[in-house]
């Protein structure tokens, strides 16, 4: 790996119209789990100027205790329930604009049930255990670089959005609009970030302030104490590399100004370039499915390799073949970083963690209504909460594998 270069990550707000349908799609997600653990959900939205459409394919387990308001024992999904879900998400991100309004947008509801050829390959039986939901490869990584293991750009990308969204929520801020996008470069000299070049923010925004029209310069000095509270102290970019609404107007946005589908930001959810990525989008997905579950189970072990102090970078990489249990392979890569053999270090890893569908959702609690709030701001680099949400971020294998080596 270079020493010295540039790297920039980027990420979007919950407002950018991706993102809108990635919390659409994890809000039916999480109703159905809410429901019957066992709930299998494929969901996806599509949103454009004043409309919301959802499909996919969904299935109640035939054991389900739970109440199912959302789906009949016929497999008929409730439709004004799902349209009900998909206008609460749209109203708590903050769309009642011309053209989207959370109850003036007309919704859609294709939502229908699972293909019996999918359920029978990876559902147990008799000695079969369950099998993947799909074929795939995962990829996992953690780095020592900030305090959330994280890469530095995508996380500070992360977390000036999130500031925003904070102020403008509580009202301290506004004149800000829901869609925004943010972008960090920074400098790396021997592996390691140590200063800001630039950075990028464009944020949409009331057209006026009272009577006065808002220009690129009035958001910049908004923007500005967020990215100062991000950034370590004096790693504010040159003001000539400080961007912020370049166009100079971002008064149309969200939705009414570009059409989003679930899945669109996968490189936004995890790393921000800085690691591979198998391909599988995460939102709309229960956690059979192990392009969800084996990426969170991926980054957790490479989490705690790196928070046991085994390697400075981890990347993981797990492997599937549909209505099969275990994983075909499990690489570990630790860059030259590491402090241990690789080899044995998968085998520990492993030894851990049962890296079969049902091993990892037993592991992580996987099978919970915990996806929604995971729809923005990345599902990496953010604290275990005590419901059982982001699961994958906790460092409880560090004093095994400590003693492991």
């Amino acid at each position: 790996m270079r020493g010295n270069y540039l790297f920039t990550s980027e990420s979007v707000s919950e407002g950018h119209p991706d993102k809108v349908c990635d919390r659409i799609s994890d809000a039916i997600v999480d109703q159905f789990l809410g429901a019957d653990p066992m709930a299998k959900v494929a969901c996806e939205t599509l949103v454009t100027t004043n409309l919301i459409v959802l499909a996919g394919e969904v299935r109640m387990s035939k054991k389900a205790a739970g109440p199912k308001e959302i789906m009949s024992k016929t497999g008929k999904v409730n439709k004004k329930l799902a349209e009900k879900l998909a206008r609460e998400a749209v109203k708590d991100i903050g769309y009642a604009q011309k053209g989207f309004h959370w109850k003036k947008a007309k919704v859609q509801v294709h939502l229908h049930g699972q293909s019996a050829d999918i359920a029978q390959g990876v559902e147990a039986a008799g000695n079969k255990d369950e099998g993947a939901g799909d074929q795939g490869i995962m990829f996992g990584y953690a780095t020592n670089e900030t305090p959330e293991l994280m890469p530095a750009p995508i996380q500070y990308s992360h977390n000036v959005l999130n500031l925003m969204a904070e102020a403008r929520h509580s009202g301290k801020q506004p004149l800000l609009e829901p869609d925004a996008k943010s972008q960090f470069t920074l400098q790396y000299e021997n592996g390691k970030p140590v200063r800001c070049t630039a950075v990028v923010i464009s944020t949409q925004h009331k057209e006026k302030d009272g009577k006065r029209v808002l220009e690129s310069g009035d958001i910049k000095e908004i923007v500005r104490p967020f990215v100062k509270k991000v950034l370590p102290e004096g790693w504010m970019p040159p003001e000539e590399h400080f961007y912020v609404n370049p166009t100079g107007r971002f008064v149309i946005g969200g939705p009414d100004g570009d059409s989003g589908l679930t899945g669109r930001k996968i490189i936004v959810d995890t790393y921000g370039g800085a690691a591979p990525h198998g391909g599988g989008a995460f939102s709309g997905k229960d956690p059979s499915k192990v392009d969800r579950s084996a990426a969170y189970a991926a980054r957790y072990l490479a989490k705690n390799v790196v928070a046991a102090g085994l390697a400075d970078r981890c990347t993981i990489q797990l492997s599937y073949a549909i209505g099969v249990a275990h994983p075909l392979s499990v690489y570990v890569n630790t860059d030259g970083t590491g402090k241990v053999d690789e080899q044995k270090l998968s085998d520990v890893l492993q030894q851990l963690v049962n890296l079969t569908p049902r091993g990892i959702r037993t592991h992580l609690g996987l099978n919970k209504p915990i996806y929604e709030r995971t729809a923005a701001y990345g599902h990496f680099g953010r604290a275990a909460e005590k419901d059982g949400g982001f699961s994958w971020e906790k460092t409880d294998l560090v004093d095994q594998l400590k003693r492991a080596f």
